[in-house]
C-alpha cells in the first residue's frame, strides 16, 4: 500500500508540474523547487522501502549458503540452529518411528518384520558395516594415505573430498567470533555436531514393493532407513555367480528304528532360509549406501528449508509486489480482483513449489549416488558395481520421505533444461565419478613416481 500510495502521488505532482508548464500557469520557482523536493523525497522513500527489505532478503540467502560436505555443492538451509536442534528433538529415540509410522499409514497399515528375523538382521548388519566408514569421511587424507595403491582385491578407493565430512558451524556463531576478534580473541565458531550413527532401521515385509527410503536428521535415532521386503526377495531371487554357490551339506543316513518312529516322535525339521551371498550382500550395500548418503548429507534439513521456508516466502513477497503494483487499477474493480490475483499467487507458489522440489530431489538423488560409491569403497565393496546394479533398476528409483507428486517429465525437462531421463543422469554422473576417481589415482602414482626417476636421469647425465 505505501508503494502505491508513493507512486500515486509522484505521478500526480509531476502531471500538476507538465500541466503548468503547457498551459501556462504561473508557479514561482519556490513553489516548483518545493514540489521537486517532494518527488526526490518520494523517490528516496520509495527506493528505501524497496532495497532495504531486498538487502536484507540477500543478505540472509547469503548467509544461509553453505558447501555441502565431500561435494562442495552451494546449498542453502536457511532454518535456524535453534530449529534444527528443534527437529532433532522431535525425531531423537521413538520420535522416529512415529513419524515414520505416518508415512508408512498413508499406504495402508504396514506390517514390520521384528529384529528377530534373519532378514532384518542381515540388513542391520550390512547397515553398521557402512556406518563404520562415516569416520573416514571426516578425515580421509590422514585415514587413507596410500589410496592410489586400492583396496583388498585392487578395489579402487576415492581420491580424499576436497570438502571433507566436518560440523556445519552456526551462522550466529560468525558475529559473536566478530565481535570477539574486535576484543583481540581469537575464538572459533562452534560447529553444529555430526548427526552420525547408529541410525534406525525398520524392514516392512511389502513383497510387492521393491524400495528403500531414509528420513529424518539428528543424533540418537534421528534419522533413518526403511527398506521393503520386495527388495530383498528381488536380490535373493537372482541367481549367484558360479563362485558364489554354496554346495548342499549331504544328509546323514537315518537308522530303520528311526526310519519306523521318527514320524511320530522326531521334532519337525528347522525351517530353511537362503544364505546370502557376497553379490546379493553387495547388492544390498548399495541401496543402502545410498540411503545413507542422504543421511550424512542431510538431505531432510534442506528438503524441509527449501519446501516450507524459501519457496512459500518467495512467491509469497512476489505475489505481495504485483498485488501493490496493479493495486491502482483492481481498487478501480473492488476487492474482488485484488483477491483473485492473491490466489492466483497461492496456486502459482503451490505449483512452483511442486517443480522446485522435484529439481531439489533431482540433485539429492545424484549426489547421493557419488557420496555412497564413497560410502561403498571405504566399505570394502567394489563401487564400479554400482553403475549396474542403477542401470538395471531404471524404473525403481530410491528416494526420500518427503518427495511428493512430481510434475510431467516433459516440463521438468524445459525447467532443469535436461533431454535426459532421470536415472540416465544419475548413472552418467556415478560414471563420471568413477573415471575421476581413476585420474586422480593415475595423476597421484604418476607424481609419486616421477621424483626417483628424475633423479636417476639426473645422476645419469652427471
Amino acid at each position: 500500500m505505501r508503494f502505491a500510495v508513493i507512486l500515486f502521488k509522484n505521478a500526480r505532482t509531476r502531471r500538476h508540474l507538465k500541466h503548468a508548464a503547457l498551459n501556462g500557469v504561473p508557479l514561482s520557482e519556490e513553489r516548483t523547487n518545493a514540489l521537486l523536493k517532494r518527488i526526490r523525497h518520494r523517490t528516496l522513500l520509495f527506493h528505501a522501502l524497496f532495497f532495504i527489505p531486498a538487502f536484507l532478503f540477500w543478505s540472509t540467502i547469503f548467509a544461509s549458503l553453505e558447501r555441502t560436505p565431500l561435494t562442495g555443492r552451494w546449498r542453502l538451509i536457511i532454518l535456524s540452529p535453534e530449529e534444527e536442534d528443534e527437529i532433532a528433538a522431535q525425531l531423537a529415540g521413538p520420535g522416529w518411528y512415529q513419524a515414520v509410522g505416518e508415512i508408512l499409514s498413508n499406504d495402508g497399515p504396514a506390517q514390520l518384520i521384528p529384529p528377530s528375523d534373519w532378514r532384518y538382521g542381515w540388513v542391520r548388519d550390512t547397515l553398521r558395516e557402512l556406518e563404520r566408514t562415516i569416520p573416514v569421511l571426516i578425515n580421509e587424507e590422514e585415514s587413507c594415505k596410500n589410496w592410489s595403491q586400492g583396496g583388498l582385491g585392487d578395489v579402487p578407493l576415492p581420491p580424499p573430498a576436497n570438502y571433507p565430512l566436518r560440523p556445519r558451524p552456526r551462522a550466529t556463531e560468525y558475529l559473536r567470533m566478530f565481535c570477539e576478534s574486535m576484543c583481540k580473541r581469537q575464538v572459533g565458531p562452534v560447529p553444529h555436531s555430526i548427526p552420525g550413527p547408529p541410525y534406525a532401521l525398520l524392514v516392512v515385509d511389502k513383497p510387492d514393493a521393491s524400495n528403500a527410503f531414509s528420513y529424518g536428521f539428528g543424533p540418537d535415532g534421528g534419522g533413518g532407513i526403511v527398506v521393503y521386503s520386495g527388495f530383498l526377495d528381488e536380490i535373493l531371487a537372482r541367481a549367484p555367480p558360479e563362485d558364489e554357490i554354496i554346495p548342499s551339506t549331504p544328509q546323514r543316513q537315518s537308522s530303520l528304528l528311526s526310519s519306523l518312529v521318527g514320524g511320530i516322535f522326531s521334532a519337525p525339521p528347522p525351517p530353511t532360509r537362503p544364505v546370502p551371498t557376497p553379490s546379493q550382500t553387495a547388492d544390498l550395500a548399495i541401496l543402502l549406501s545410498h540411503e545413507l548418503a542422504h543421511l550424512v548429507l542431510s538431505h531432510h534439513l534442506e528438503t524441509l528449508s527449501s519446501a516450507t521456508i524459501i519457496i512459500p516466502g518467495v512467491m509469497s513477497m512476489l505475489s505481495d509486489i504485483v498485488r501493490v503494483l496493479i493495486f491502482p487499477v483492481t481498487m478501480m474493480f473492488g476487492p474482488f480482483v485484488n483477491d483473485a490475483v492473491a490466489q492466483l499467487g497461492k496456486v502459482g507458489s503451490g505449483e512452483l513449489e511442486k517443480v522446485g522440489e522435484y529439481c531439489t530431489s533431482v540433485k539429492q538423488e545424484i549426489e547421493a549416488d557419488v557420496v555412497s560409491a564413497r560410502l561403498l569403497a571405504h566399505a570394502g565393496y567394489d563401487a564400479r558395481k554400482a553403475v549396474t546394479f542403477w542401470e538395471t533398476r531404471s524404473n525403481r528409483e530410491c528416494s526420500t520421505a518427503d518427495r511428493k507428486e512430481l510434475p510431467s517429465s516433459s516440463f521438468v525437462h524445459k525447467i532443469t533444461g535436461s533431454k535426459h531421463p532421470v536415472n540416465e543422469v544419475r548413472v552418467n554422473s556415478l560414471k563420471e565419478e568413477l573415471l575421476r576417481w581413476e585420474t586422480e589415482r593415475r595423476a597421484e602414482l604418476r607424481r609419486r613416481i616421477s621424483p626417483p626417476e628424475e633423479s636417476r636421469i639426473v645422476l645419469a647425465t652427471a
